[in-house]
């Protein structure tokens, strides 16, 4: 769309209008900043009340767009305090990092001070919504526990115990399965997998799915009588919800989808309502694509103008469908991005930041490429491809093109006269290499190769900008956290030696081992004399380097002689003396401390610096609130509240530093995994292991699980929930439901390798070995595998990336 005629439909109020702001006249200064802005972010920055929709590719800059806009509405408007823009986005760091650039922007250009608004993450705007009116939220916050259970939390384990005692008629008939002879032994085979595999995981699937979609129990038992299937999943997993919501409400735990439905209860009231759409100017959403419908819902009733409720809400969601990379986690599949986009598109109010800065040129043409490619393989007709190992084709049906994978949209290089310093940088080398090494081994060789001389300076006129290479950041974007360790060991020798720093995230991020760590240290002073608890305490004192390393083994074979030898025991090494002091001052705090004062105390021991200790006061507390629910502080109890956290729930921790930072700093290669990728970029980007069984994989059927058919109950029942969302009557019977829950998987796994692809601003490394393990539990368990298709498309592409060896 041109840009003066979206000027002209944006340009809608005056000092009289809905917003109930003073309009300013424009100034010179607010013409310098959108003069300094890409068109699309000059859209933004002439938004002037109602919705607009903005569309951006990966690197177009959209926090500095949405920063540039705030703070030039801010300046226009005269916000303050009581009448703000509220900035919502999906993380923490994020929100930091908008945060940050509006204020510059406030303070730098327009001299003002940094109010008019407020940054938040959706969770964190709907706790602060319903900690204002706890009598209209109905969550107990005072005496509350926030917790993030996983399919093995007791929580869910609970609710499956319950309800197979209340359903015997629907369990009995999941026993049954497709057919069974009524031998014992396999029955009891079966029990154990639906009490410990099946329904665990049904539970912990559909509650979340239909708990964000605004699903209560009883409305998914309604669905369940629309569904016909002979297991009746749905009705199976609304008892399991229920049971889960009265397990929750009698331990007074609240998860984070509570926080949005709690906040919707608040907006329910009139008066609420009203308080809270004064304070809110409009409401300009980031990452717009990760958004479930109920949190889409929040936003807009904030965003309404409660003078003016005919009138479009002050909304601005930006975002990208193509980087949509959760619809395997949560609700928040791409497909309400895109309508609000075409619902906008309509109107005249959609943007579009289709020029990017980030990546060189030949990076972006390889996005391009791959994105028109899969859009093109799914959407042709019957085409046909060769099963891995079947011998047998695959076919792929056609799809609409509103469930394509990707939004068809280009990134396009930026002008000459780009304001972003270095944008679309000089590629290092050719730009893009494509590998096929023999096997992962080899794979690892070839980035160990790679890395030293991108690290050595050569003066061979490759990097072509003044930077010396020790300032290049590095990266190898993974799928899955086993293939990051495996590599991290395997390329570790080769970096050691040449003095690397290889930060390898899931191992690193040492402030998330904290429950961990305080877990193995509280076991061994509630039970000294276990052999296996002293070894685990003495292995957290090796890491933390508060003793020697040593024959571990030996000293906690026999606990009693380590901890207190007697005359006749043969003198102690000067290491396992120390590390026998250390152990038996932990017992004397043991004995002189309260519980509820012991993972402070292992804190300061263990030498936390300042995030770990932030971690451990937030863990205490955590525990404490826990205890306080149970009635009981002993250390047992204790115990018990910290192993459900280390074993079945995601503990975040308190981080001081940008976690952004940690992962891009200057000569340091990073390993992580291309969903933790997602908002970052690096000089170099390496993509090793890229087979087809990985990306884009495909749904599996545990063989335990093979009695009850073809197919995951939990997969077919989150379909079906999807289905529902969508307004798709009838709802799809078990096969096709599984289709769609495979279609989605593989959307979703294209999406994501091109987040990765499109992470690298001046080297794309991709391989695919031709031998590579089927499972990364087993590494050593080499094969024959195919190259993920993109692989194969991008080496006929791009024949002169091929790197032979």
């Amino acid at each position: 769309m041109p840009e003066a005629n979206l000027t002209d439909q944006l340009s809608i109020l005056t000092p009289d209008s809905s917003t109930g702001a003073q309009l300013c006249a424009p100034t010179n200064k607010w013409e310098q900043i959108r003069n300094s802005l890409r068109p699309g972010q000059q859209q933004m920055a002439d938004w002037q009340g109602g919705q607009l929709a903005v569309s951006a590719v990966p690197g177009a800059g959209k926090s500095t767009g949405m920063a540039a806009a705030t703070a030039i509405a801010i300046a226009r408007y005269q916000l303050h305090a009581k009448r703000a823009i509220v900035v919502v986005t999906f993380t923490r760091s994020a929100a930091a990092n908008i945060k940050g650039k509006i204020r510059r922007y406030l303070r730098e250009e327009f001299s003002l001070p940094p109010r008019g608004f407020t940054v938040n993450t959706l969770h964190g705007l709907a706790l602060n919504i319903a900690s204002r009116y706890p009598d209209l939220s109905g969550l107990p916050l005072d005496s509350a526990t926030l917790i993030t259970p996983n399919q093995s939390h007791r929580l869910i384990r609970t609710c499956v115990e319950q309800w197979i005692a209340a359903n015997p008629r629907l369990y009995s008939r999941l026993l049954e399965g497709r057919q069974f002879d009524g031998e014992e032994t396999e029955r009891l085979r079966r029990q154990s997998v639906l009490r410990t595999e099946v329904l665990p995981a049904l539970a912990y699937l559909v509650i979340h799915e239909a708990k964000s979609s605004g699903y209560q129990p009883q409305q998914l038992r309604v669905l369940g009588e629309q569904a016909i299937d002979e297991y009746e999943i749905l009705t199976v997993a609304a008892g399991l919800y229920e049971q889960y919501q009265n397990l929750m409400r009698s331990r007074d735990l609240i998860d984070y989808d509570d926080m949005i439905l709690a906040a919707l209860r608040v907006l329910e009231n009139p008066s609420a309502r009203r308080n809270e759409q004064k304070q809110v100017f409009a409401v300009f959403e980031d990452e717009a694509q990760d958004s479930s419908p109920l949190q889409t819902k929040l936003l807009e009733i904030l965003a309404q103008d409660p003078e003016n409720p005919d009138l479009p809400p002050n909304l601005i969601r930006v975002g990208d469908p193509n980087q949509a990379i959760n619809s395997t986690f949560t609700p928040a599949d791409p497909i309400y991005f895109r309508r609000f986009c075409e619902e906008c598109q309509q109107q005249q109010r959609l943007a579009t930041m289709d020029m990017a800065g980030r990546s060189t040129r030949i990076v972006i043409a390889a996005a391009n490429f791959m994105l028109g490619w899969v859009n093109g393989r799914e959407q042709g007709v019957g085409s046909r491809e060769q099963g891995q190992g079947s011998g047998q084709p695959i076919t792929h049906y056609p799809l609409p093109i509103t469930s394509l994978p990707f939004r068809a949209q280009t990134i396009h290089p930026v002008s000459l006269d780009d304001p972003q310093p270095d944008a679309n940088p000089a590629p290092i080398g050719g730009g893009l290499e494509l590998h096929t090494p023999r096997d992962i081994h080899h794979t690892a060789e070839l980035i160990g190769r790679r890395v030293v001389a991108l690290c050595q300076a050569e003066s061979n006129g490759e990097t072509q900008t003044p930077e010396t290479p020790n300032n290049l950041r590095m990266a190898v974007l993974v799928r899955e956290n086993r293939q990051g360790r495996w590599l991290a060991e395997a390329i570790a020798p080769i970096c050691q030696e040449h003095n690397i720093v290889v930060y390898e995230v899931s191992e690193s991020d040492r402030h998330s081992r904290v429950p961990a760590e305080v877990l193995a240290l509280l076991q061994f002073l509630d039970r000294p004399h276990s052999p296996d608890y002293l070894k685990a305490a003495l292995e957290v004192l090796v890491q933390r380097q508060l003793i020697q390393p040593q024959d571990l083994n030996a000293l906690a074979t026999i606990p009693e002689q380590f901890l207190y030898p007697g005359p006749l025991d043969a003198p102690q090494p000067e290491p396992a003396q120390k590390a026998s002091h250390l152990c038996r001052s932990l017992l004397r705090a043991r004995m002189e401390l309260p519980p509820y004062q012991l993972i402070s105390f292992l804190a300061l021991t263990l030498n936390y610096d300042q995030a770990e200790l932030a971690t451990a006061d937030k863990l205490a507390e955590r525990v404490q609130q826990q205890l306080a629910g149970n009635g009981s502080h002993n250390l047992a109890a204790m115990l018990l509240v910290l192993s459900e956290i280390v074993n079945s729930e995601k503990f975040e921790a308190v981080d001081t530093e940008d976690s952004e930072a940690r992962y891009t700093r200057p000569g340091q290669l990073t390993i992580i995994t291309m969903h933790k990728a997602k908002g970052l970029d690096w000089d170099c980007v390496f993509i090793p292991f890229l087979h087809e069984n990985t990306i884009p994989g495909n749904l599996r059927v545990l063989p335990q699980a093979h009695f009850l058919g073809d197919f995951t109950v939990a997969e077919v029942a989150r379909a079906q929930i999807r289905a529902a969302l969508h307004e798709q009557f009838p709802l799809p019977d078990v096969a096709t439901a599984w289709e769609q829950a495979k279609q989605l998987k593989t959307a979703e796994e294209f999406r994501l390798l091109y987040v990765a692809i499109t992470r690298a601003k001046r080297l794309l490394w991709i391989s695919a070995a031709q031998k590579a393990p089927f499972t990364w539990s087993k590494p050593e368990n080499l094969d024959n595998s195919r190259p993920c298709p993109v692989f194969s498309a991008l080496v006929r592409q791009f024949p002169r990336s091929l790197v032979t060896t």
